[in-house]
């Protein structure tokens, strides 16, 4: 299961990736404000964005095992140790991460402007703890990352958001805090289920002979608190809020990174410390997902308001990765974790085009907006793409996940490709809806000839995700062949636990 990969020197790459921006926080912390913090921001999370292509450059993808591993005691009369490693699944997600928090700050050069030390700060602290949480390989490390998420997030929709913008962020704080109670209480649970041998060692945990009862009540707390963060159909009613009211930047980093984790830890927790229990609950688990896409489309379909669409949409494609995790099938898998990826890239890109709107229009109205591509012609041709790679369309980044997710959804069940029609179909109507409306408009348009066009901060922010996109819609094979064995290994041990219950009940 290890797979310690070693660099010159013994650079421990995960903690420089991890702590480089609390380091670049503190700093900040004693630097004036204003454009001196925006310009420092940027530096800092674009070096440590550089440095973290080192897990790609160095990442051996022929293994299944840990890579990077760091491995020291922490509180050793309490079990704890300071444990970090990543594999397939989680390189590919701290790159994302990396990637999308200059852009955020990017985002925010004029979004922002109060008390901007005190949001790059809270921006900086939100990247530390991410990249923890796809790196930490001790529970209890994990739950402090995990944790350590809340706080900053809840100040950048609380301090920076709009009019609702505490009941948002309480709301988050709330829902976030009471799936964190479930996720503590099976920790708990499975430190203490061998008296003998205690740990929190994520590995260790993997594979041993747990009861099907014992397994049941913890998937069941896992799921609740994973569930709520995916978040999956019917946990999802702190998502849109969230969105609404948060910056610009904070609803990059929410759609991007944040919504990620769960979906993470159904795939690092659920499937392998709980495998029996994952296989039982997989059918209930895949039409919850079919009810996120259906539901997710249909009401991103009935929204006016940009930002409240482009949340609905992303219930409705965190639906399709958990649906395909929960296949329990190898397109399936892979095709989830391709969805993770990529809905991350579009996602946080739309987010991005409507933050523009909004800066220039101080309005998210559709309506407002209509006709305003032929004032913003880059930023039409740009949403064009996003609004494409949106809805699957061929060529693009989102095409080959969702199709390996329905591949192997339809190896399960062709019922459910049956269900999940009109989803799809939404999708291109909301799509195509937005895209006409932004474009061209109607016959009472309103006039956006005074309008700015993109500026050279919004363009480097959205190009580059836009080349993204057309990249890996042509070139997908680089992604999946990095997570291909981590994921392949993965089912094959639930596949293995669950012959292992049948001999032995």
């Amino acid at each position: 299961m290890m797979h310690p990969l070693s660099f010159p020197g013994g650079l421990p790459v995960l903690s420089l990736v991890i702590f480089a921006p609390l380091v670049a926080a503190v700093v900040l912390a004693f630097l004036p404000g204003g454009r001196l913090a925006r310009v420092w921001t940027l530096m800092a999370t674009v070096f440590i964005a550089i440095g973290s292509l080192a897990l790609a450059a160095g990442f051996d993808s022929s293994t299944a095992g840990y890579q990077f591993v760091e491995h020291r005691p922490w509180i050793e009369s309490l079990h704890m140790h300071y444990f970090l490693g990543v594999d397939g699944v989680s390189v590919p997600l701290i790159l994302l991460t990396t990637l999308m928090t200059p852009l955020c700050v990017l985002a925010s050069w004029r979004a922002v402007s109060l008390r901007v030390k005190e949001f790059m700060i809270a921006l900086l602290v939100m990247e530390s703890a991410m990249v923890g949480v796809f790196s930490a390989l001790d529970f209890v490390l994990f739950f402090v990352f995990w944790e350590a998420m809340l706080i900053p997030m809840s100040l950048m929709i609380g301090v920076w958001g709009g009019p609702r913008r505490v009941y948002a962020a309480l709301k988050f704080f709330i829902y976030t805090m009471a799936g964190s109670v479930f996720l503590l209480v099976a920790i708990v649970a499975l430190h203490f289920w061998d008296p003998q041998h205690p740990t929190f060692s994520i590995p260790e945990l993997v594979g041993r002979p747990y009861g099907t009862e014992f397994q049941l009540w913890v998937f069941a707390a896992f799921f609740v608190s994973f569930a709520i963060k995916v978040p999956m159909f019917p946990f999802h009613t702190w998502l849109p809020s969230a969105h609404v009211e948060a910056p610009t930047a904070g609803s990059v980093i929410l759609a991007s990174v944040l919504l990620k984790m769960g979906a993470y830890g159904f795939l690092r927790f659920c499937l392998p410390i709980t495998p029996v229990a994952s296989i039982q609950a997989s059918v209930v688990v895949q039409w919850l997902s079919i009810a996120a896409i259906l539901y997710g489309g249909f009401a991103a379909l009935g929204q006016s308001d940009l930002k409240k669409l482009v949340a609905y949409s992303s219930i409705s494609h965190m639906g399709f990765a958990t649906w395909g995790i929960f296949s329990l099938t190898t397109d399936g898998m892979r095709g989830g974790a391709l969805v993770l990826l990529n809905h991350g890239i579009t996602t946080g890109a739309l987010f991005i085009c409507v933050g523009a709107i909004y800066e220039r229009l101080h309005t998210r109205e559709l309506a407002a907006c209509a006709g305003l591509g032929r004032s913003m012609p880059a930023l039409a041709g740009l949403l064009g793409i996003f609004c494409l790679s949106s809805m699957a369309f061929p060529g693009t980044n989102s095409f080959i996940g969702e199709f390996l997710v329905m591949s192997g959804g339809f190896s399960v069940s062709q019922l459910s490709i049956v269900a999940v029609v009109p989803g799809v179909v939404a999708a291109a109507a909301y799509n195509l809806r937005l895209l006409q409306k932004f474009a061209y408009g109607g016959v009472d348009n309103p006039d956006h000839g005074g309008v700015p066009g993109l500026r050279l901060a919004e363009m480097v922010a959205l190009v580059p995700l836009a080349l993204l996109v057309v990249w890996i819609g042509l070139a997908p094979g680089l992604l999946v062949e990095m997570m291909a064995p981590s994921l392949d290994n993965l089912l094959q041990q639930t596949q293995a636990a669950l012959a292992s219950a049948a001999v032995h009940p």
